[in-house]
């Protein structure tokens, strides 16, 4: 009996050990640099981990943020492009109550500028952000939890091992090459890679017209259309916009707020025209009451690009009916830098009365 008291005590000291051991080894690494920046630092795609450690050892004055259609763009782009020092914080199918809240970190430290690609589908309604399961907010305020997750987390020690290892000289080139065949996360070793497309990406491979016909008539299938109105509650969206975008933008007035809609094909609206037209409905009614919100506040330029034919018609831009693809991302960043399609706010509702007439006009050619 007391030989088997003896061997429990040893084995839960040895897990105590393993444990601090495993706490420690993640505190000096910090693979997040959530304490420390590193200039030997590894990133991570999972934006919405990696995006805590970023506000906190990046230096930057201008956030840029959004959905999947924005999280291709690359940082040295956008600087480039607008004379800025940027850090993306896009994070895919995210809502804006995890979008304002990243923002507000970001603001925080900093960022006296943000560009934000404001999509409608990211106002469904969805938990409150202090219960939203998919985004840690004690990780983003250091708080004691949100430590205890970060140091205690088995996944951590292991990236936090092969940071270590990867640091080590006869290493690094192997475990480099190795890195996007291993189950680890941490494997970029630049920030502007970050759920950027290679440099050497075939983008007509990816994004052209057979595509996006495929991807329309996939979700106008009477089996599948009910889904394009999905999550689409017009209260729950306007009260969602009032809450995250209006009231972060409001708070803080001396930040310049660039807003743009992003330029999805003629057919994501042409869908809903034919297959979910409460869905239309709702989205036009939503963006009107955006683009007359934002036009009243002193800190903001709202864009809007959905109206542009020569992109937005040109099947061959996109990967389905909404995601664009790089050509447009650089296209983007120059409307944004010379204002060319800066809504006037003293006529908010130019550009969507011009889309309006579009989508009511097309017809689709298979």
């Amino acid at each position: 009996m007391r030989g088997s008291f003896t061997s429990l005590k040893r084995l839960l000291l040895a897990s105590m050990v393993c444990l601090l051991g495993a706490a420690v080894l993640t505190y000096v690494v910090d693979p997040l640099q959530l304490f420390r920046p590193s200039r030997r630092a590894f990133y991570s795609d999972d934006t919405r981990v990696q995006n805590a450690g970023l506000i906190r050892s990046q230096s930057f004055d201008t956030a840029f943020m959004g959905t999947s259609l924005a999280i291709h763009f690359r940082q040295s782009d956008i600087d480039r492009a607008l004379g800025v020092r940027s850090l993306k914080l896009a994070m895919t199918g995210s809502n804006s109550r995890q979008q304002a809240f990243v923002l507000e970190q970001a603001i925080d430290r900093g960022a006296r500028r943000v560009i934000w690609a404001m999509d409608d589908f990211s106002f469904v309604d969805a938990a409150d952000i202090e219960a939203d399961p998919y985004l840690s907010v004690d990780l983003y305020r250091r708080t004691p939890r949100g430590i205890a997750s970060y140091v205690f987390s088995a996944a951590m020690a292991k990236e936090s091992l092969f940071v270590l290892l990867r640091s080590i000289p006869p290493l690094q080139q192997p475990l480099s090459r190795a890195a996007p065949f291993l189950p680890v996360k941490f494997a970029l070793s630049e920030v502007d890679d970050i759920y950027a497309l290679p440099r050497n990406f075939d983008i007509a491979r990816d994004y052209n017209a057979t595509k996006t016909l495929a991807a329309f008539a996939y979700i106008t299938s009477p089996v599948r259309s009910r889904f394009l109105g999905e999550g689409y509650g017009y209260e729950a969206m306007v009260r969602h916009f009032e809450h995250d975008a209006a009231g972060l933008i409001t708070r803080h007035p001396d930040v310049t707020f660039d807003v743009y809609f992003p330029p999805y094909s003629i057919l994501q609206f042409v869908a809903m025209r034919d297959a979910s037209p409460e869905t239309l409905k709702i989205v036009t009614d939503l963006t009107a009451v955006i683009a007359q919100r934002l036009a009243q506040i002193r800190n903001v330029r709202l864009h809007d690009f959905r109206a542009i034919k020569a992109v937005t018609h040109d099947l061959d831009n996109y990967s389905d009916v909404i995601h664009h693809s790089p050509v447009v991302d650089a296209l983007v960043l120059k409307w944004l830098a010379s204002g060319e399609y800066r809504v006037d706010p003293k006529a908010p509702l130019a550009s969507l009365d011009e889309l309006k007439k579009q989508v009511e006009a097309y017809r689709v050619e298979q």
